[in-house]
Order: structure tokens, then sequence, then C-alpha cells
């Protein structure tokens, strides 16, 4: 392997009833994302032919059966499609069995390429989560997916925004049954993951920092003991394995300390405690990154968005940054 060749990277469309095929042309029609990848799309030729016409794209269509045939440069678009299916009967902005069945396609051929080695990483579009159910997915999205398809152990979910890396003990789960759940032993496995994946993207000694719960880190045991019983000894004990964490550091600060550099990664204990302070520094910049997998995962971090689909308003800002910031990763990974 060339240590500076650069990552093909597959962009799978999302949901072809939903602004994915928009933001997914708007994404290749970028000159900086042909000098950061070899980018090429997996979807539905007739859907991007549509959301080139709503983009003003006149690019030429180069279909491809894999990788290997892509032209990746800027005024060709690469299309490997999964299957042929009656694309005529897809409507913007509506929730379809058969668009989730697309979208579902879409993603397992990202995964049999990645499992085959043909590609580096996936950026993908959002998907529908009630279309994908109503095509048979059992799995809740595409983390789910991924890491199951993969048979990977875990799916460890990043937020990259700026400088700010953020992880996430627990995601899609009730607030009250998030507090439970981050226990001394999910906490602890968490810091392990994260420093193991760190070290492989050449962190030297990562600072991993865990967010406390409770208002000041409980003060001692002012205001609750899941530091007491359940953060602190799990920090310890990752300590003790040599690792470099750090806390329990209150969540009303260890955001802007992670902002001026003050750590590698942040562990939230649960979903809105970071995804909020993410947010809100840049919405549209805050893309995910799934560790774990055989592959580099990014993703948006918004949805479908049906009231605008097919409106040619979508803004692409979020697919770009997805598909350049796990472009970076990859080659942190690998450009040694």
């Amino acid at each position: 392997m060339s240590q500076h060749r650069l990552p093909i990277v597959a962009l799978t469309i999302g949901d072809p009833a939903g602004i994915g095929p928009e933001i997914s042309v708007a994404t290749v029609q970028e000159k900086k994302i042909y000098e950061a990848c070899k980018p090429f799309l997996i979807g539905s030729i007739p859907i991007i032919k549509r959301a080139m016409k709503i983009k003003n794209c006149d690019f030429k269509i180069n279909k491809i059966d894999n990788p290997s045939q892509g032209e990746f440069k800027f005024g060709t678009i690469d299309v490997l499609e999964p299957k042929q299916y009656d694309c005529e009967s897809i409507e913007w902005g509506k929730v379809q069995k058969l668009a989730g069945q697309m979208s579902y396609d879409y993603i397992l051929k990202s995964i049999e390429l990645g499992l085959n080695n043909e590609i580096d990483v996936v950026s993908t579009a959002p998907i529908h989560k009630e279309a994908i159910k109503l095509a048979g997915c059992k799995q809740a999205g595409h983390t789910e997916i991924y890491q199951d398809e993969t048979h990977s152990d875990y799916g460890l979910t990043m937020f990259h925004v700026r400088n700010l890396r953020v992880f996430f003990v627990s995601r899609h789960m009730a607030l009250k049954d998030a507090c439970d759940y981050a226990n001394k032993e999910r906490v602890l496995a968490c810091v392990k993951q994260i420093h193991h994946e760190f070290t492989a993207l050449n962190f030297d000694k990562p600072r991993i920092a865990v967010a406390a719960l409770n208002p000041h880190a409980s003060d001692n045991g002012l205001f609750g003991h899941e530091e007491h019983d359940n953060l602190i000894p799990a920090v310890k004990a990752a300590q003790e394995l040599g690792i470099n964490a750090i806390g329990p550091v209150p969540a009303d600060s260890v955001f802007h300390l992670g902002l001026q550099g003050r750590y590698d990664a942040i562990l939230s204990l649960y979903h809105d405690q970071g995804h909020i302070a993410c947010k809100t520094l840049d919405f549209e910049r805050s893309v995910t990154i799934t560790f774990g997998l055989p592959f580099m995962r990014s993703s948006v971090d918004h949805g479908t968005a049906f009231d605008i689909a097919g409106k040619g308003i979508a803004g692409a800002v979020s697919m770009i940054e997805s598909t350049l910031v796990a472009s970076n990763y990859w080659k942190m990974k690998h450009h040694k």
C-alpha cells in the first residue's frame, strides 16, 4: 500500500425520497473533494440524474461495476448501482417501502465493498428509519446495520466538530435509563475502545476526558452518587491500565476545555449531553464517525428533510464535511 495514496470513498445517497441524492451530488461537485479522496456514489442513476437536474449539475455519469473502474475526476460522477428499481414511483418527501429498500441496499453494497477491501471509507447520506423498517430492516439505523453486518465487536460513535471529538456511552435511550446505563463497566469499556482507536490514529497517549453526570461532578456526593459509585472507579481502573483517562469532569466545562485543546477525546454519558454541545458550536459541521468497523464510516448528522426534498435548497455542508473528515481520519491511520 502506498503511504500517500488517496482513500477510495463510497458515498451512499440515502433515502431517494429525501435530500440525500441532492447533497451527494453537491458533494461531488466540489473540487476539494477530489483533492482529499477518490469519491463515487452508490445509488440509482435515475435518482441521481433527477438530483443533478435540481442542482444544475451537467457532469458526465460514469456507470461502474466496481470501484476500480472509477475515473475519480472533477466533472465526472462515478456511480455504482446495486440493483435496478422502479425509480419512477419514488415521490419526493414521502415515506415509501421501496425507498427504504433502496437506501438499505445501498448500505449493504457499501458493506460488501468494505469487507472486500475495495473501498477505504463510507460517507452516508441520511436514511429514514420508518422507511427501512417497512422494507424489513430489523436494525434501528445506520450504526447498528454497519456493526451487525460487519460482525464487529462494537460500533463506536464519535461526533467531530472543529477540534472537538465526542463519544457516547449511550445513544438512543430514555434519559432516565441512560443515567443507570452509564455504570463503571460500560464507561470503562468505552474508554478502552477510545484509547485503542486513537492509538491506531497515531495519537500519543490520547487524553480522554470522562464527562460527569451530576452538576459540579456531584461536589463529593452533595448532588448524587453516580460519580462516586461508577465514574471515578471507571477512570481509576482505566488509569491502572496505562490509559490517560481524566475525570469525571463537570459537563458544563468539559466541552469548552476540549475545544481549547485540553483533551483529545471526550466521553459523553448520554446522547444529548454531547449532541447539544457539538451542535450548538456548529450544527452544519457536526458529523458522525463510526469506529470499530473494518473500514472508516462517517455520516451527516441530520435527517432526510422530507419537507424540503426536491426543492434544491438543501445545504450540502454536512455531507461535504462528512466526506472530508473521514478521509482525513483514514490518512491519520495509514499515512505514518
